[in-house]
């Protein structure tokens, strides 16, 4: 029910350039504050100390606070990917910052004082880079981040100094997946300077189709132009499939989840990619958006607020009230 309940992030706008290949685009920068250890040397108290000086300064910046988070609430801003796996959210000094459209996301004390970033939908990357580096400025206008000239901005990782930004997007790769093409395309991404993870990070990489991309080393231009590549080579991809293999994969994942009693996070991702490539074909049975079936994955329990059972039994009723009249 909470997670229902909560506002939907900016990057499910309906609005999404290439969105039936391109989930969302998101822009990644890290800031630490003078005069304070990294998060991992700190103290609690300097941890909290830090906190109390983001909240004021973002006084009159639109961004609400989200403290003393819930386990639930967890779930949701994890699913809407607007917090990472890693982030301790009930010890000391942790907060999130978000904006009304849920475009804009800031972790206080994860692993730099504030992690800020932008999550847009579709293929939109200019746009998340934008608001990222706008709340950025606007933040350094009232705290003093460490700098140095020739490094940069600091950060607690010394492979991230210069500020830490990373410009990523998801991609639902499902077309070179089915056609066993998936981990070669994948390499010759790593060999252009760019990196692959699963949808929820490391831990989940190789999940289903879905894959962020991303990339700090390289410039703008050749991150744009490996996307727009790997855009071109899924689209003739889905076009090698018949509609008719697409619909049976997609009815045969339907009916697996209609029939489980308990879910895995990796077995729901694996029908929710087929269930969203039927739907973005507009295939029979299948009429609903696939935006729809991109709304659902932020209503999963990807941690669970009880146990991995019981968030295995909560995944399956979710999928089988979505599905069940598909069978």
């Amino acid at each position: 029910m909470v997670l229902r309940s909560m506002q939907p992030p900016a990057w499910l706008a309906a609005d999404a350039p290439e969105g039936d290949i391109v989930i969302s685009s998101r822009y990644r920068l890290a800031r630490n504050l003078v005069g304070f250890f990294y998060p991992h040397r700190a103290e609690n108290a300097d941890l909290v100390e830090v906190a109390h000086r983001v909240r004021s300064a973002v006084d009159g910046m639109a961004l609400s606070t989200q403290s003393n988070v819930t386990e639930a609430e967890r779930d949701y801003l994890l699913g809407a990917r607007l917090i990472s796996p890693e982030f301790e959210h009930s010890a000391p000094g942790r907060m999130v910052l978000l904006d009304e459209q849920r475009l804009v996301s800031i972790m206080v004390n994860e692993e730099d004082h504030l992690r800020i970033q932008a999550v847009s939908a579709g293929w939109s990357i200019q746009t998340a880079v934008r608001e990222g580096e706008r709340i950025a400025e606007n933040l350094g206008r009232k705290l003093p981040f460490q700098y140095l000239a020739e490094l940069g901005f600091l950060t607690a990782s010394p492979t991230n100094l210069g500020g830490g930004k990373r410009r990523s997007a998801l991609f639902h790769l499902v077309g070179l997946a089915t056609q066993g093409r998936l981990n070669r395309m994948i390499q010759s991404m790593h060999h252009m300077g760019v990196t692959t993870r699963g949808l929820f990070g490391e831990s989940s990489r190789g999940v289903a189709s879905f894959v962020q991309v991303s990339a700090t080393k390289i410039s703008d231009s050749e991150f744009v132009g490996a996307c727009q590549h790997l855009i071109r080579e899924e689209r003739l991809a889905r076009d090698e499939v018949s509609r008719d293999v697409i619909r049976e994969k997609a009815m045969s994942a339907a009916e697996f989840a209609v029939m489980s009693a308990q879910m895995t996070m990796r077995d729901a991702l694996l029908v929710l990619g087929y269930v969203r490539w039927a739907a973005a074909m507009d295939l029979s049975g299948f009429e609903m958006n696939h935006r729809e079936v991109d709304a659902w994955i932020t209503e999963m329990e990807v941690f669970g607020t009880q146990s991995a059972e019981v968030a295995a039994r909560q995944r399956a009723d979710s999928l089988r009230g979505k599905l069940e009249n598909l069978v």
